[in-house]
């Protein structure tokens, strides 16, 4: 059935796939987005879609929501994803990050709260903080140090609250799921210092520059292909009730791999990848914080979305590399 569909941060590297694949199933969507991460670039291929509207505009106005809904003429469904993220921006940007994160969200909740729309929330791993104990599972502890230490946790506490909150409204009447997507990875990912070791890899190897690996590069994270990303969401955000027939309100997904790989074996597995343009790897910096393992418990989302992570590393980090050969 054809939804009508906002996506808050539409422009970005998730948001803009997760478009696509609306587009694709037939739904009629409206994107916000400030573009201060997302690009229109994103977007390229879609952008004249005659079911697209974009609209440049703020999360944390209801205003701008509003003109989301009119564009529309009523929205079923909200996939909230406008967040400011990106490790070294927690640091240098704290209070902007927990006002983007938390402000947004209350008001993208209490817009679906009066639209009657369904509401899937992106969260986070990071609203786990060092929570440390492998795999993750859905329901887990949150552990947070203290907040002296460092900012990094702008970001996952952040989180930590956004799920609260819809909680709250789902407690209040909301159809309300959450999807925590771990450590996504594709051609259109940003590479910059801002953005994911993935893409910070491939644009070192672009640049025949020597990787950067934080640390002793022991850490190890889930690092899940885009696709795969995508289609938790979509079916978070599509399906009425769980495969078991229950309800879906309220319940949050773990979305990620279950390949458990170090970020030196991940320089590694890149430069086989690339071949004969292999780079050296440099160890050492890194972030206050920086979490040593990352796993996620996906059994949720397999029993009740069927959903399953589809895409290896190797085929993922090969398509990657694939499409920046091609071009832009």
């Amino acid at each position: 059935m054809s939804m009508r569909v906002v996506v808050t941060g539409g422009a970005g590297f998730i948001g803009a796939a997760l478009v696509r694949r609306l587009l694709e199933e037939g739904h009629a969507v409206a994107v916000l987005d400030n573009f201060w991460r997302g690009t229109k670039a994103n977007l390229e291929g879609v952008i004249s879609h005659p079911s697209l509207t974009v609209i440049e505009g703020d999360v944390v106005q209801p205003s701008d929501l509003q003109r989301c809904y009119e564009a529309l003429g009523g929205v079923d469904l909200v996939h909230h994803l406008a967040a400011i993220n990106g490790t070294k921006w927690f640091h240098e940007a704290a209070m902007d990050v927990i006002d983007v994160n938390i402000n947004g969200t209350l008001v993208a909740l209490r817009q679906a709260l009066a639209w009657e729309a369904r509401f899937v929330l992106a969260s986070s791993p990071e609203a786990y903080g060092e929570n440390e104990q492998m795999p993750l599972g859905n329901e887990d502890i949150s552990h947070f140090p203290p907040a002296a230490d460092h900012q990094r946790f702008s970001y996952g506490a952040s989180k930590y609250l956004d799920e609260v909150a819809l909680h709250h409204a789902v407690s209040n009447g909301l159809d309300g799921r959450i999807v925590r997507p771990f450590n996504a990875y594709g051609a259109d990912m940003l590479g910059d210092a801002y953005g994911q070791v993935v893409g910070m890899f491939f644009q070192a190897v672009r640049q025949q520059q020597p990787m950067a690996v934080h640390g002793d590069g022991r850490q190890t994270r889930s690092l899940t292909y885009i696709d795969d990303i995508v289609d938790g969401f979509y079916a978070a955000g599509q399906m009425d009730v769980g495969l078991d027939g229950s309800s879906l309100s309220g319940r949050s997904f773990n979305i990620g791999s279950h390949e458990e790989v170090s970020i030196r074996s991940l320089a590694e597995a890149v430069n086989r990848t690339v071949g004969s343009m292999a780079v050296d790897c440099v160890l050492g910096g890194g972030y206050h914080g920086d979490s040593q393992r990352r796993l996620p418990d996906t059994s949720a989302a397999e029993s009740l979305l069927g959903w399953s992570c589809k895409v290896s590393l190797e085929d993922g980090l090969q398509r990657v590399w694939n499409a920046f050969q091609a071009g832009p």
